[in-house]
């Protein structure tokens, strides 16, 4: 990947109100985040209400006229959309503001480029930015040999940004066996895990919600945790022991967002999978946020479409150390279990943990057998991957309590 000076642009920022203003007005807060994620500075915003979106230039034409003004007022750089255009909107706004124009999947885009640190991430990353960009080719090249840098440019480069269709289009199949190589793998190390009888809790949630942290403080994985969107990218899975002697592995998923690009739902779909092949969901929620039900509601939807609709759900509460006096009213009922922590001051984490072990315990059978010693070995297995509970050694054999997974009953149980 081509190596490029940061350089911080001057954006306004423009969205168009359908439906409700407070909402458009969050989304505009969290654009903005975004753009400062992507180091741009937001110099300033335009808001339009509409009862649907220009189809030309995704607002009106009076609102056209100020925004020229206001680019030149605040000698701006270029202007950021709160929704993805279509190539003839960005095209249209370009031949009309003589700007660079960039809409929000783009800056995601653009994050998402330069955090990707694994392989696997830099090819889903690149193979969503070249999808996208495909069809706006002509747009692209006017607006990045006038700026020359900044957001949009991260990842593949202008270099593949001048490329031909057919060239771009050749790219993309190459990435597309590449990562279908990469997913292959996946399934492997997925399929042994199966083996391996080892349960798998999946940390979903918002970006910025406190899931890198959970993973940190869990499983001591030292990965990047920071106070940014999408502060790590590359999913990380590391194990735990629980106090039952039960081996769980926790996954990392990359953070969900509002309006979160379909490029990169596709893109990263084998890395979201990891979701639905989790035992066990862990929800993490920033309680200090006052958009939170929102984003909840977000995070439940973007685990629909990814077809993960029947997985047990923990949601983490977190942030308790920031919220305010209305903290204790909150809830969500769609999950099956709530726990609230402060994962900063470490409030809450031994009750995670029983819960934990408990929704895996109502997913595992509890036995009570007599083996006789010359079938002591059988108890290799429940110790392995069970959860004993007790262990009796007796005149005519031993006894053991114990949680087992459904999947080795077979292989333990004693014939009557």
């Amino acid at each position: 990947m081509i190596e490029l000076e940061k350089e911080t642009e001057r954006v306004i920022l423009v969205g168009v109100c359908t439906s409700e203003q407070e909402d458009t007005m969050n989304s505009l807060e969290e654009l903005e985040d975004l753009a400062n994620t992507a180091n741009a500075r937001t110099v300033g915003r335009l808001l339009q209400n509409r009862e649907q979106i220009h189809p030309a230039t995704y607002i009106g034409k009076g609102k056209l006229e100020e925004l020229k003004d206001l680019l030149w007022e605040l000698d701006a750089t270029g202007i950021i959309c709160d929704d993805e255009l279509s190539p003839v909107q960005m095209k249209n706004l370009q031949d009309e503001l003589d700007t660079k124009v960039m809409d929000r999947t783009l800056v995601i885009l653009d994050i998402f480029a330069a955090r990707a640190s694994t392989s696997e991430g830099k090819l889903q990353v690149e193979l969503a930015q070249l999808k996208y960009r495909q069809t706006r080719l002509t747009g692209f090249g006017t607006a990045m040999s006038r700026l020359g840098g900044g957001i949009g440019t991260r990842g593949p480069g202008e270099k593949k940004l001048e490329m031909d269709r057919r060239l771009i289009k050749s790219r993309i199949a190459q990435l597309n066996r590449e990562l279908k190589d990469v997913r292959r793998h996946r399934e492997v190390t997925r399929e042994q895990r199966l083996r391996n009888h080892i349960p798998v809790a999946a940390i979903v949630g918002y970006t910025n919600a406190g899931k890198s942290t959970l993973l940190n403080v869990l499983t001591g994985a030292k990965i990047l945790a920071e106070d940014k969107l999408f502060a790590t990218l590359d999913p990380t899975t590391r194990g735990r022991k629980l106090s039952g002697g039960q081996e769980v592995l926790f996954t990392d998923t990359v953070g969900f967002i509002r309006k979160l690009p379909h490029h990169l739902i596709e893109a990263f779909k084998s890395t979201l999978e990891e979701a639905r092949y989790a035992d066990l969901i862990l929800h993490v929620a920033d309680v200090s946020n006052p958009q939170m039900d929102e984003q909840m509601y977000i995070v439940y939807e973007t685990l629909k479409s990814l077809g993960v609709t029947d997985k047990p759900v923990i949601t983490i509460f977190n942030k308790q150390d920031k919220a305010g006096s209305d903290a204790e009213s909150i809830r969500d009922f769609r999950a099956d279990y709530t726990v609230k922590m402060s994962l900063k001051t470490g409030e809450g984490i031994p009750e995670l943990l029983r819960t934990i072990e408990s929704v895996l315990r109502e997913q595992k059978r509890l036995i009570e057998f007599l083996y006789p010693y010359q079938e002591a070995g059988r108890l290799k297995l429940i110790r392995r991957f069970g959860e004993l509970l007790e262990e009796d050694y007796r005149e005519d054999g031993i006894f053991v309590r114990a949680y087992v997974p459904v999947e080795i009953y077979e292989k333990i149980k004693i014939s009557s």
